[in-house]
């Protein structure tokens, strides 16, 4: 992606450009001579079919009005004087980021003001069916967010691979919590030896060809080599994590220096100077505010800090998003109009998205999900590793197990990883074990006869085949002949359920005996169910095969090993 490459709208400064038309009473934006040859004036879009209303989940900048100011509160490009409209300003431009995929689409919150042009900035690549097909408001959300080394875009020829296509840098994989009251940002290592599966990728004839899977080969390889797309990219993530992710978004070098220099710099603390030549990072110890070409050194050295390797440099990384964060979250940031419009324009112009971001609207629903997510509340950890024991002089990576898998357990199964206040924490406490009480007693109670159970079984995220195989052993080993196979269920399911009416709890409970389900895999319903009705048994990710207790309970608490560090900490790179 050349973040240059599409025409001088880096060089607009929209809220200088607010003007007020005489004929129509209505300030309008006009853009510059250069970007009017393509778009001769984008008026802020009145609330119709065709132009998006102002969200209602996140607060932006609503449109103007007859004898409103422009942004900024200028009129007539004169500031305003005396009045409520400065404290009316701050509110109306308050925006809450608090998570990295808020970060890249900050301004969206506030871009029907100029709709048609943000769009035009986003560059859409079509993944051939990766991921969910989408983020769903009610569902816990991943993004996967990839950096990468393409050296595209005028000012980065020194950086990166000379002849690379781009590969998958820096990746985070960030998972957003279902109830939206936390987060966690998970960093892949680029040198993390893994299997890449096969990847369909869309041809720019609307053709699809599928690059051949490899196995043993760098986690960064997964974009780039072979006509690799970021949807690879996404289906390695899955592979490795088990995590399915919804959308990706993708940035090049210009990224860090657009958006570093829009929110007018990022401070970042060193504990001892630096003089880095390869990256050109040279700083005296101290704190510091970077911007543009200094911002992209910092987070590309891996000689500065630490031990000088990738995972030091991606500790670097994480220390620079959280203190960018902060930054958006500042009063400066937030109610300042040129800051806000800035970060709109740099964010829209840095970002490669699948299509189910691929509008404006689309970026401002995720920023309304993400908008009230504390910063105290998301926390950036690396994907667990060891040097490579096959090699002799230690250049890759592979996964810890023992450390990694409760990790992803509990990041598949929704759970956080930072902190919540301790009166929350008593009462979420108190409600779990009520919640468990109830529970358990619904495996008190009669049993029904093998033969009397009627269940139908669906797969809801099992291994494949798993409902077939479940109805074959239900009926031919534990004598349940009324048992049938319904396939894959129509949606998928976080752990295995069993759901059932009242009056078939003696079936339930003997089913649940078969197959050892534990008393959180069921829920009965409220109303009795007409005879010959059948239960639902829906196989989740936690089921492995039937006669096998469903996968252990996910953790609760990370082991001590695992890095972490939460955005709301500064810290200094060491």
């Amino acid at each position: 992606m050349d973040a240059q490459s599409r025409g001088r709208a880096d060089e607009i400064d929209p809220a200088d450009q607010w003007v007020l038309n005489p004929r129509t009473g209505h300030y309008e934006l006009q853009l510059n001579d250069s970007a009017a040859q393509e778009r001769p004036k984008v008026a802020a879009p009145r609330r119709s079919s065709s132009a998006p209303a102002a969200p209602t989940t996140s607060p932006g900048v609503p449109g103007p009005r007859r004898g409103d100011g422009p942004p900024g509160g200028r009129r007539g490009g004169r500031p305003r004087k005396g009045g409520s409209g400065g404290g009316r300003r701050k509110k109306a431009l308050l925006i809450t980021s608090g998570t990295l995929a808020l970060l890249l689409v900050g301004g969206a919150a506030a871009a029907y003001l100029y709709y048609d042009h943000l769009n035009g900035n986003l560059s859409v690549t079509d993944i051939a069916g990766a991921g969910t097909g989408g983020f769903k408001k009610d569902q816990a959300i991943n993004i996967l967010v990839i950096g990468t080394d393409k050296r595209s875009g005028a000012g980065n020829e020194g950086y990166g691979d000379k002849d690379s296509v781009g590969h998958a840098d820096t990746t985070i994989l960030f998972h957003i919590a279902k109830d939206r009251s936390n987060a966690t940002a998970l960093s892949i290592p680029r040198d993390l030896i893994t299997n890449i599966p096969d990847c369909p990728t869309k041809q720019p004839d609307g053709t699809t060809k599928t690059v051949r899977g490899v196995k043993g080969v760098r986690f960064n390889t997964s974009l780039g080599q072979e006509g690799r797309d970021a949807g690879c990219t996404m289906r390695t993530v899955k592979d490795l994590t088990g995590i399915e992710v919804d959308n990706f978004m993708m940035v090049d070098f210009n990224a860090v220096k657009t958006l570093s220099t829009a929110v007018g710099g990022v401070p970042v603390c060193l504990d001892k100077a630096v003089d880095d030549e390869d990256s050109k990072l040279k700083l005296p110890q101290g704190e510091h505010r970077l911007e543009g070409e200094q911002a992209l050194a910092f987070v590309r050295t891996r000689h500065a800090f630490g031990n000088e390797s990738d995972l030091d440099r991606i500790k670097t990384q994480q220390q620079f998003l959280g203190s960018m964060m902060r930054e958006m979250k500042s009063k400066e940031t937030l109610t300042s109009p040129k800051k806000f419009f800035s970060l709109a324009e740099a964010a829209t112009k840095s970002l490669t998205v699948d299509q189910g971001l691929g509008s404006i609207d689309k970026l401002t629903d995720l920023a309304g999900e993400l908008k009230d997510i504390d910063l105290k509340n998301i926390t950036f950890t690396t994907l667990p590793v060891l040097d490579n024991p096959a090699e002799k002089v230690k250049a890759t990576v592979v996964v810890n197990q023992a450390l990694a898998e409760p990790l992803l357990q509990m990041i598949r199964g929704d759970v956080s990883l930072t902190e919540v206040e301790k009166k929350e924490q008593a009462a979420k406490e108190a409600a779990d074990a009520d919640a468990k009480a109830r529970q358990d007693a619904l495996l008190q109670g009669n049993r029904a006869p093998a033969g009397d159970v009627r269940v139908a079984v669906y797969n809801g995220g099992g291994p494949k085949g798993a409902a077939s195989t479940t109805l074959g052993w239900l009926q031919n080993t534990k004598g349940m002949s009324k048992a049938s196979n319904q396939g894959n269920a129509p949606s998928k399911v976080d752990a295995t359920l069993l759901e059932y009416a009242p009056n078939q709890a003696d079936q339930a409970r003997a089913l649940a005996d078969a197959l050892g389900l534990p008393a959180t895999a069921l829920k009965m319903g409220t109303t009795d169910a007409a005879a010959k009705t059948p239960m639902k048994l829906t196989l989740g990710p936690d089921f492995q095969k039937p006669g096998t207790p469903l996968a252990p309970p996910v953790p609760q608490e990370l082991p001590k090993d695992v890095q972490q560090a939460q955005a709301d900490k500064a810290v200094c790179a060491k």
